[in-house]
């Protein structure tokens, strides 16, 4: 699975969502300055949390990932095991109910010729490829994912870079004006 162009529209929607729920009026304080660093600081917040949402995304897709190459693994071995036969026969293995419970779920081909479990080593071709083709899918989706949530992290040092420098600032006026004084 990719991401789609919705799915990014989505990411951007709820990023630029939460900052138009900053309310300006109700951050308080009384200098422009301190004003500005608290937005600051909560866009920051804002874009912490987004790198988070998508951080437990990849969390869950890497567990995904481990147990769909476990199976993978498996499904190889059982067509290997089919591929041993003898003279008067064919062999042929049977795909575990967690395998086809996992394929079917997320949509992925196998053969159902004889409308049973059991496939011959040809057979396995199709339910090896889809599993491997998931996995690719998995990946890819991680690494998509990952470079949302290096944008987020960037957003989110910059925020907090800039929240300290008009802190910085606003100290120094403050420093500068009771020097005058």
């Amino acid at each position: 699975m990719t991401i789609s162009q919705s799915t990014l529209d989505a990411a951007r929607a709820s990023g630029t969502s939460s900052v138009g729920a900053i309310d300006v009026n109700s951050i308080g304080g009384g200098s422009l300055q301190l004003m500005f660093a608290k937005l600051q600081l909560s866009l920051a917040e804002s874009s912490k949390s987004n790198a988070m949402n998508y951080i437990n995304d990849i969390q869950k897709t890497q567990e995904e990932q481990k147990q769909l190459a476990t199976m993978l693994q498996k499904a190889r071995q059982l067509q290997a095991d089919a591929s041993k036969s003898d003279a008067d026969s064919k062999n042929v293995t049977e795909m575990p109910a967690d395998m086809k419970q996992y394929m079917d779920a997320n949509g992925l081909a196998y053969d159902k010729a004889g409308n049973d479990n059991l496939h011959f080593k040809d057979e396995w071709d199709v339910a090896v490829t889809s599993l491997q083709g998931r996995l690719d899918s998995l990946g890819t989706d991680t690494q998509q994912k990952m470079v949302f949530v290096q944008d987020f992290m960037g957003q989110y040092n910059s925020y907090l870079q800039g929240a300290n420098s008009v802190i910085q600032q606003s100290n120094q006026t403050l420093a500068d004006l009771a020097k005058t004084r």
